[in-house]
């Protein structure tokens, strides 16, 4: 009873004009994303160190997991419809806001990590180790500042059809995939690749898209045009970076995963209707309120949530040291996940009132 009257109370202070379906679209991409990486990241124990594997490399037939939990095209979906829309504010402090919000969270993340690299330095752990877990902490961040970038940009890009972006992904892979293509020519789909859905947001926000017939063209499309890649140009199949593959469709961005991108983002069209009948349900709509409210902590802090565990408990144990070769792993990995998540909620109980600021 005191849940229900909370969450009715959240959701009466909800103004009525909010699409509560934008805010359950964020919670379902930074949700995808953190299951994700819980999901296909293994930290196995070798002697005295600790090294970064993952389940996709030696069995590729879990490649779908990817499908399912790489979500950011969603996030930057949301992100061009939420920078899209009219402002109330000059673009000076309008930007200013919504970077302070975005990036407000970052300092007190690489504090503590500054922190704990001095202590596992001075306890002897080996190089590698401190490596491979500030990287996995550190990776989230290249989201963060190609995200800031189009936000600032989107004065500049607002009246971009997201079909431009796509023409220069495009023609960036069919370059850099020949004989002579510098290796650095990639890096632009970093900006290209994400501009498309980004791009696509802005133009749902202004009310120029057909969503439903959108919807249904971009999933289409979008899913045809990702198999063809992977069955017959050879994209890998994995939506996600897998350690010692050759190709990476995220590290930088590839035509496939911008294609699996727009077919995500038709499916976000579609499910538009069915979130705004979920969400007016009141404990639906208060927990996504709560996270979007401080999704950028549990976006930031979820991988040492999972590193917490994985240093904390002693052994081998399988999910957590050992490497991720077996079917079993990917059993006990699950296993593990709720222990991920209350390691989550601490850190989010600590950290979370840096993002929100002191009002």
């Amino acid at each position: 009873m005191a849940l229900h009257a909370l969450a009715t109370r959240v959701a009466d202070a909800t103004p009525p004009t909010r699409d509560r379906a934008v805010d359950g679209l964020r919670a379902l991409a930074i949700g995808g994303v953190v299951l994700g990486h819980w999901l296909v990241t293994a930290l196995v124990t070798d002697g005295d160190t600790v090294r970064g594997a993952s389940p996709l490399r030696f069995q590729p037939e879990l490649a779908p997991v990817s499908w399912l939990f790489q979500t950011l095209a969603v996030f930057f979906l949301v992100g061009g419809y939420t920078a899209g829309r009219p402002r109330t504010l000059p673009y000076r402090r309008w930007l200013a806001a919504r970077l302070t919000r975005l990036l407000r969270p970052v300092p007190p993340l690489l504090g503590v990590w500054a922190l704990v690299v001095a202590g596992l330095l001075a306890t002897g752990a080996t190089d590698r180790t401190v490596h491979t877990l500030v990287k996995l902490v550190l990776s989230p961040l290249w989201f963060l500042l190609v995200f800031a970038a189009l936000t600032a940009a989107t004065p500049l890009v607002s009246r971009l059809h997201w079909q431009w972006p796509l023409s220069v992904v495009i023609a960036v892979d069919v370059l850099r995939f020949g004989p002579l293509a510098p290796a650095w020519l990639g890096w632009i789909n970093l900006a290209a690749g994400w501009l498309v859905p980004f791009c696509l947001g802005i133009a749902w926000s202004r009310g120029t898209l057909d969503l439903r017939r959108t919807g249904w063209q971009l999933l289409l499309a979008g899913g045809v045009a990702t198999v063809v890649l992977i069955r017959w140009f050879g994209y890998p199949a994995s939506m996600v970076g897998v350690p010692g593959e050759g190709i990476s469709n995220l590290n930088p961005p590839t035509l496939a995963a911008v294609t699996f991108g727009l077919a995500q983002c038709g499916l976000a069209l579609l499910l538009l209707g069915p979130l705004r009948a979920l969400l007016a349900r009141p404990v639906a709509w208060a927990g996504v309120a709560l996270l979007n409210l401080s999704a950028m902590t549990v976006f930031l802090w979820h991988q040492t949530a999972m590193i917490t565990v994985t240093l904390v408990v002693d052994g081998t144990r399988p999910g957590l040291h050992t490497l991720p070769d077996t079917p079993g792993w990917m059993l006990a990995r699950v296993l593990w996940l709720p222990a991920f998540a209350v390691i989550l909620a601490g850190c989010w109980a600590a950290f979370h009132r840096f993002e929100r600021g002191v009002r």
